[in-house]
């Protein structure tokens, strides 16, 4: 019989963690680390000689159509290889009990979740989701959960237990989020640690049973919410409310930063491993001649950093980590702001993982893939629903209210409809999703029927948009028909 699943979410504590202790967790961390390891080779091994044998072949050739039986024929062929969770989680236990260090750090209900950790890496794999695994050296390798509340890493008594390690955690008790986390069910825990500002800070979450905390500003309601998503910027239209909000608003970059510590650190390279770069050349420009450094010499794997090095890595990483923060605090504000207008959402079916081989560094700074699953996640967890249609049968920016289509380019921001209606392109876009059927056709005469009624609305949108980016170029005010100056 499956398990019941209950809804989660998780209450993130900082913990007092002295010398000692740390030492300790450390030890631990780095037994749960090898034996991480050992149980993800070990299944890719299993993996590859079921993806290798005749019954799984066969299994593929089956049609989907006869699902019982495909499934039936996959299961055999797992089993043939003992390539299970269970039998991992077997095989995790021998090894813990084969070095007594392992046994010793770890209980093992903590060794069954990082065997059950190993075999969804190893399985993403085999279901074509991945192309590899990672096997974790000590800096990567962050987090440690325990199976219960009852054995093993536990939360007792507002501690953090884990066998005769107890931690004190840090509440604030005018906190109300954390507060309703510690009021809450606790299904397991996790610990986990962070580098900030060059030091490492640990944590305890607390993954609770129930809902999570809601600010009453930021509450779901009911209706149909039309999205364009691009590279910069969600575009929304609701029953009542629309919106063009960009990505990551007034996040610093600190792009000049960086770059000054790349550099520095590229010169600290060079200086300190000569023999692992060709010898720099010189190039003719025009009349000119210009030196170029030397690339790396391939299948190098011997670095040396200095200390000088590790201090700009450290500081370049910070920065990094703070810009994501404020990234992802700016664009869970336009997912709350979304919500409180609908939950049922339909949008485009858009490749994320395309834009970022195209527009690289942009799509990482803004994150629109972020925005995307977190709006589907919080929707459907309030009840809502998400329908996701194909960009081949609609072409929203493409198709105008009369029902023709006429391509423009993406420079071209501004929609001038067959009809006489211009409105921003994103924002005309969003409108006609909300006109999608279940089939992923288009209703072109529900659109154009509605499109006098919700106009004040994306005008309205348009004019925010601009007055919030501070636009003075003349021809985006004289392309908005009802701006005010």
């Amino acid at each position: 019989m499956a398990r019941k699943k209950t809804p989660s979410f998780i209450t993130e504590i900082p913990l007092i963690v002295d010398s000692a202790p740390e030492k300790e967790l450390l030890s631990r961390f780095e037994a749960s680390r090898q034996l991480y390891n050992a149980c993800l080779n070990e299944a890719m091994v299993r993996m590859e000689l079921v993806r290798n044998s005749e019954a799984f072949k066969g299994a593929k050739k089956i049609s989907k159509s006869k699902k019982k039986e495909r499934t039936d024929a996959f299961s055999a062929a797992r089993q043939a290889y003992r390539y299970s969770d269970y039998d991992l989680q077997a095989y995790a236990t021998i090894v813990a009990n084969s070095s007594k260090w392992i046994a010793d750090k770890i209980d093992s209900n903590t060794q069954q979740t990082i065997a059950k950790r190993a075999f969804l890496a190893s399985e993403r794999v085999i279901f074509g989701c991945a192309k590899k695994v990672r096997f974790k050296v000590s800096s990567r390798f962050r987090s440690v959960e325990g199976k219960t509340n009852k054995q093993g890493i536990r939360w007792k008594n507002d501690q953090l237990v884990w066998g005769s390690l107890k931690l004190c955690p840090i509440i604030d008790e005018t906190n109300p989020v954390i507060m309703h986390g510690l009021q809450s069910p606790v299904k397991y825990v996790r610990i986990l640690w962070r580098e900030l500002n060059g030091k490492r800070r640990w944590y305890v979450q607390l993954i609770n049973e129930g809902l999570p905390y809601q600010k009453e500003k930021n509450y779901v309601s009911n209706g149909l919410i039309g999205l364009d998503l691009n590279i910069s910027n969600i575009a929304f239209v609701g029953d009542n409310k629309a919106g063009l909000l960009p990505f990551a608003e007034k996040v610093p970059t600190f792009e000049h930063e960086i770059t000054a510590l790349q550099r520095k650190m590229q010169r600290s390279q060079r200086v300190n491993n000569p023999d692992n770069y060709e010898p720099d050349f010189e190039i003719k420009k025009g009349h000119r001649t210009v030196k170029k450094k030397g690339k790396v010499k391939k299948g190098k794997r011997g670095w040396k950093r200095s200390r000088n090095y590790k201090k700009a890595a450290q500081k370049k990483r910070e920065l990094e980590r703070k810009k994501t923060a404020y990234a992802k605090s700016q664009n869970r504000k336009i997912i709350n702001e979304i919500l409180r207008h609908g939950k049922d959402i339909k949008t485009e079916n858009v490749s994320v993982k395309g834009w970022q081989k195209r527009y690289g560094k942009a799509i990482s700074a803004k994150s629109p893939g972020f925005v995307l699953s977190e709006l589907v996640h919080k929707a459907e967890k309030a009840g809502g629903s998400v329908h996701k249609f194909s960009t081949s049968y609609t072409a929203l920016s493409q198709t105008h209210l009369d029902g023709s289509r006429v391509k423009k380019s993406l420079s071209e921001r501004v929609h001038h409809d067959a009809t006489g209606v211009v409105m921003h392109r994103d924002l005309m876009s969003a409108y006609l999703s909300r006109f999608v059927n279940q089939d992923d056709r288009l209703s072109v005469q529900d659109a154009r029927n509605g499109y006098r009624g919700a106009e004040p609305l994306l005008t309205e949108a348009w004019q925010e948009s601009l007055n919030r980016e501070r636009v003075g170029s003349s021809f985006l005010w004289v392309d908005c028909p009802r701006a005010v100056l």
